[in-house]
């Protein structure tokens, strides 16, 4: 099969692809013919050696996707032609991959197989924050940042459908536009993001700050906050990992809580599952589906990747690793 493989960590430009072999499911496993991948911040991290989990060289990139099953163990719930998505740290960029049955989840046939592949690190990642740590309840205002890429849009549709109003906070007004479209009731540009958001809450402040930047703007995002506000802290795409004055919580009675989704679901089998669970309905109504900024063939992986790198992204990107343009056999 045709894979896209980090052989060295010079950058995702570096990126192999070539002819591999055939991953075999291990007991557990189900067997996965992949039509789409979803392109994600770690997947850029892995390809610089900058990621926390460091796979032995040579590894297959990819860390969610959605296809079709070919091979699934008994009691899995699960049989060949069915429709599903996945996550897997690594292994998607492939026309097979072997996942943990406990991380693949079925796909309604209203969804197509490229947004199902931008589902499962995103939406479980914000289904698990906004839920579980952040407690959203309806009538909530929620502030996003990086509110363009995949985990902000992914915020904005799931907070909208969870009855919360959402201020998105952007670096262009073309950005603006599209977090408008994507559904955000109203957006904010990063430079003196605070006092628009004080203004647009009538000095109440938010009760839900959605932080996957980190860097710089965290002060402001806790001064953002009204009583009883929660900071998200899903990540740190600034590369800068801030530091808080705990005076300031106590001061404000607000709290920063850490949304780890994989380090919490990782040791507990089903959980992931029940997350999906959640988002389901939200997928059969149409209030979740993820804007696609662009796929790409699974020879041109390394561009994909690159993508994030420019921080141009608006919405999510896709490999397609059935795509006839690739040019290679396996």
């Amino acid at each position: 099969m045709r894979a896209a493989r980090v052989t060295r960590t010079d950058g995702p430009r570096a990126l192999e692809v070539a002819a591999v072999p055939e991953p075999v499911a291990g007991p557990g496993e189900v067997l996965i013919e992949v039509h789409a991948a979803g392109v994600n911040f770690p997947d850029l991290l892995l390809t610089q050696d900058k990621y926390q989990y460091k796979p032995e060289l040579p590894f297959v990139l990819g860390g969610e996707l959605a296809g079709v099953v070919r091979e699934a163990p008994e009691g899995s719930g699960f049989s060949p032609g069915d429709r599903v998505a996945a996550s897997s740290t690594i292994g998607a960029f492939a026309e097979l991959a072997a996942v943990p049955a406990h991380n693949v989840f079925p796909l309604p046939d209203a969804v197509g197989f490229a947004a199902g592949a931008c589902l499962p690190m995103n939406y479980l990642t914000m289904v698990f924050a906004l839920v579980v740590r952040g407690q959203l309840q309806r009538g909530e205002t929620v502030l996003v940042h990086g509110a363009a890429g995949g985990i902000g849009t992914a915020t904005i549709q799931l907070a909208k459908a969870m009855g919360a109003r959402v201020i998105s906070v952007v670096s262009t007004p073309e950005k603006a536009e599209f977090v408008k479209s994507a559904g955000s009731d109203e957006a904010v540009l990063t430079a003196g993001f605070k006092d628009e958001v004080r203004a647009l809450t009538g000095g109440g402040g938010v009760d839900v700050v959605v932080d996957p930047v980190g860097g710089d703007r965290f002060t402001d995002s806790l001064r953002s906050l009204g009583p009883f506000g929660r900071l998200l802290v899903i990540g740190f795409t600034a590369g800068e990992i801030p530091t808080v004055k705990v005076n300031r919580l106590l001061l404000n009675n607000i709290d920063v809580r850490g949304v780890g989704w994989g380090a919490y679901a990782g040791p507990r089998p089903g959980y992931s599952r029940t997350l999906w669970d959640r988002l389901l309905p939200y997928l059969e109504s149409g209030q979740v589906d993820p804007p696609i900024a662009a796929t790409f063939p699974l020879a041109e992986a390394g561009e994909a990747v690159a993508r994030l790198d420019a921080r141009q992204v608006l919405g999510k990107v896709v490999v397609e690793p059935a795509k006839a343009s690739d040019g290679l056999s396996g």
